[in-house]
């Protein structure tokens, strides 16, 4: 028997609107519907019984806009042996103490928490709307209840205009207390030269604070060095968008692209695509954004991308040995 080709990745854009408009971020935010309760369960049902099931991730917008949809994804998905993780992207501001008890109690649930590092460029990068509370300060008034939450993973997003801050940025996150991270350079915007070059010089820093940390035994995750996607940035696998339809990538997320979306369009929930058809269609994306980026954008994007490959491989080798050393049994 043949077997069919099955996403491992279900990902949910819950919404698309957002408290925040974060200078570097391009997602579409107003304007849009919000996917259901019904409708986020729905989109696990599929995933589990047409493609096999995975992980879950769940994004915006803001996913902590609409609670009830993302409560709503995750108790489906707990129920369900086929799904192995649940992981939540945010900026913090829907946090609370009943969030992060909620996730604590999860088994599966993984907390990526989506910050720059310097309260400075934080609150620069990351522009609130009216009445709505410094991003900053929320955070760091929940650092113990986070701190005692398993599986918080802290994205540093990286700018062009913060690249020379990448290295201090990340000491001032650690300060804070975490120890897991996602290095996130900004793709599809266009980046210059020295920037990209102070961007070498930050994340060779970094990796050499992985490389002594782990020398020296101590808790450092990075989890790039367990990503691979087919196009930077985006997220590939079962796409659920906040209007229902059903995609092999999020790139419709950017507003430069949203009008590919209805090109990289296959289905919806109540109309949805074989795994043969979602497979075909991935296949087009990559040409898709290679007609429709301009050239400057796409070799920025490339080239940021190559700085985090070239980090991940240099970290490769050290990190194995460190689990080796981990795993090793102690002689008593």
């Amino acid at each position: 028997m043949v077997e069919r080709p099955k996403p491992q990745q279900l990902i949910l854009t819950v919404t698309r609107a957002c408290n925040l408009r974060c200078s570097y971020c391009p997602t579409v935010k107003d304007g849009w519907p919000s996917l259901s309760p019904d409708q986020a369960r729905q989109a696990v049902r599929l995933f589990v019984d047409r493609y096999g099931g995975g992980t879950i991730k769940m994004f915006g917008g803001e996913p902590l806009l609409v609670p009830d949809v993302v409560q709503a994804a995750m108790a489906e998905a707990e129920k369900d042996p086929r799904i192995d993780r649940i992981m939540l992207s945010t900026n913090g501001l829907g946090l609370d103490r009943d969030w992060l008890e909620r996730l604590r109690a999860s088994k599966k649930s993984i907390l990526t928490l989506s910050m720059d590092g310097h309260p400075d460029d934080h609150r620069k990068l990351r522009r609130a709307l009216n009445d709505i509370p410094d991003a900053y300060d929320h955070v760091v008034s929940l650092l113990d209840e986070l701190h005692r939450t398993p599986r918080v993973v802290v994205t540093q997003t990286i700018a062009p205009t913060t690249a020379a801050r990448a290295h201090s940025n990340f000491q001032h996150l650690r300060a804070l207390g975490f120890k897991r991270f996602n290095l996130l350079p900004g793709y599809f915007i266009p980046w210059r030269s020295e920037q990209l070059d102070r961007l070498t010089v930050g994340f060779e820093a970094i990796g050499q604070e992985f490389l002594e940390a782990w020398k020296k035994g101590q808790s450092l995750y990075l989890r790039n060095l367990f990503t691979w996607a087919p196009t930077p940035f985006f997220n590939s696998g079962l796409v659920v968008d906040a209007d229902g339809s059903i995609h092999p990538s999020n790139v419709g997320l950017s507003g430069k692209l949203d009008g590919l979306r209805s090109e990289t369009c296959v289905g919806t929930l109540d109309d949805p695509p074989t795994p043969e058809d979602l497979q075909e269609k991935s296949r087009t994306i990559m040409p898709l954004l290679e007609e429709t980026l301009s050239p400057l954008v796409l070799e920025s994007t490339r080239a940021v991308d190559a700085r985090l490959s070239d980090l991940c491989r240099r970290l490769y080798p050290a990190w194995a040995q460190q689990r080796v050393r981990r795993n090793r049994p102690t002689i008593r």
